[in-house]
């Protein structure tokens, strides 16, 4: 979810061309994204229910639930706002910065709860000092700085 939402806010930044294209690749690498949560959250329930655990007893879970509900809201406001019909040219100017703020914060959920579920298998995993640990801090660390690299393109003005 995380590396098609970057993919998608990356698109609409930094694809030339005309604007109704940028907004297609963007929707569609969008719905992309948020299949994926969906296909995350149905395969962790499966597996909960498979091994017999209760479900929706981590933050991690919580988080995850709350980041791909927002992200659907997200999708289908932006999607009958800024695609079709369409509202109106003034309206949607309105609502543009808050739905960038609002994406680049759902984004950055969905990155957070990606560390939580890091941070979550190093306990579950108990991997303490070992090589394991160091490659597991090594991708949460690289997975903020991702984050950061995607929010700095969105609030940086273009080069182009």
């Amino acid at each position: 979810m995380v590396l098609w939402g970057h993919a998608a806010i990356m698109a609409y930044k930094s694809i030339p061309g005309r604007k109704y294209w940028r907004k297609v690749v963007h929707l569609v690498l969008h719905l992309m994204a948020l299949a994926c949560g969906i296909f995350g959250v149905c395969m962790a329930f499966k597996f909960h229910h498979e091994i017999k655990l209760s479900d929706l007893l981590s933050l991690h879970s919580w988080i995850g639930l709350i980041a791909v509900s927002l992200y659907a809201f997200q999708w289908i406001f932006g999607f009958f706002v800024y695609f079709f019909p369409g509202a109106e040219a003034r309206r949607r100017g309105n609502m543009l910065p808050w739905h960038v703020y609002f994406g680049v914060f759902i984004f950055l959920i969905a990155t957070c709860n990606a560390e939580l579920g890091l941070l979550q298998r190093f306990n579950t995993l108990v991997l303490g000092h070992s090589q394991q640990g160091l490659i597991v801090n090594f991708t949460g660390l690289l997975l903020l700085l991702y984050a950061a690299t995607v929010v700095l393109t969105v609030i940086l003005p273009p080069l182009y």
